[in-house]
């Protein structure tokens, strides 16, 4: 009987995944451990392995190949796993594209609406006894505003259909579309710098690598608007948020609504917490009851058609499969 470990998840419990095992006469065993040797000890007879956040560095695969063939992730990103050393282990890598696309962006547009209308900040006056919005002015309204939209993969193009949709005019920015020409949907084009130089809003939608690490940088945010709000539901480090603190403790920017963090949990004591004008959120952008189910469902669903011996839906290095 093949076996899945679910080494670690970001779920209340197992339940849903324990019961798609059983369905499907596959063994399984769940752990909450993230690190890369708890994953090495806990999926040493492992065939599939189902993650929401564990390390999958080179070593994982040296250890646990030829027998796991499957590394299923609750999610879209894929940066904690070292895709090109599962490949040349023979090691399937899945993900669950798409399945976020509109919560997703239903949070980026809410943390946006809510700083421009400082709502938190209000509320908070009102359960203290104070009647008073003129005190958290300035207030803004979407209509004259621009929001820029970095990163037009499904969750960027919903976002900018939604924010659209408001009456803001939306513009992109994407490592694919070229600079001075406009999408299908009618979105400028424009550089990365010339959207934080222009925009009110700028909401990021990219994946983290390499050339997105601080992609919005110190030096950058001292480019934008002061009246600019910044909105990240994609991944922490794309923004370098200690700047990000600084800046709105400065008072050079209007606000920003973060649901993502380098670090997570978040530390507490991190400078955005004291920051103002902020709306934060414990990397809940991805969940919705329906969502929820969804990624499960594919994610489990991935891992049981590897180890049972077929090609599963959605895999980031199919080639693997071309090898048996």
């Amino acid at each position: 009987m093949p076996k899945i470990v679910v080494v670690d998840n970001d779920f209340e419990n197992s339940d849903f995944e324990e019961r798609m095992a059983r369905e499907a006469g596959v063994d399984i065993a769940v752990f909450h451990e993230r690190d890369a040797d708890a994953v090495i000890r806990n999926a040493a007879d492992a065939d599939g392995i189902v993650t929401s956040y564990a390390n999958f560095p080179r070593r994982v695969f040296e250890a646990l190949a030829p027998r796991l063939k499957v590394v299923s992730r609750t999610g879209v990103g894929y940066d904690s796993i070292d895709l090109p050393a599962a490949t040349e282990h023979g090691v399937a890598v899945c993900t669950a594209p798409g399945y976020g696309t509109e919560v997703v962006s239903d949070h980026a547009i809410a943390l946006t609406l809510c700083v421009l209308r400082r709502i938190n900040e209000i509320d908070a006056d009102m359960r203290a006894g104070k009647w008073d919005y003129a005190c958290r002015r300035p207030l803004g309204q979407v209509r004259g505003r621009t929001f820029g939209v970095v990163g037009m993969g499904e969750i960027g193009r919903a976002t900018a259909r939604k924010a659209a949709g408001l009456g803001f005019r939306v513009v992109c920015q994407s490592r694919s579309l070229v600079p001075g020409r406009r999408t299908p949907e009618g979105y400028d084009i424009l550089s990365l710098d010339e959207l934080l130089r222009t925009c009110d809003v700028v909401s990021f939608h990219t994946a983290l690598t390499p050339e997105t690490h601080h992609l919005l940088s110190a030096e950058r945010i001292a480019t934008m608007k002061s009246g600019a709000v910044v909105v990240n539901t994609a991944r922490g480090a794309v923004i370098d948020t200690i700047a990000l603190a600084q800046a709105l403790e400065e008072g050079k920017l209007w606000g920003a609504g973060i649901d993502v963090f380098e670090d997570e949990p978040l530390d507490f004591s991190h400078p955005i917490m004291q920051a103002p004008h902020t709306v934060l959120t414990s990397h809940a952008a991805y969940w919705s009851e329906e969502s929820g189910r969804e990624l499960r469902e594919r994610t489990m669903q991935s891992a049981i058609d590897v180890v049972c011996g077929r090609r599963p839906a959605d895999c980031l290095n199919a080639e693997v499969f071309d090898r048996l």
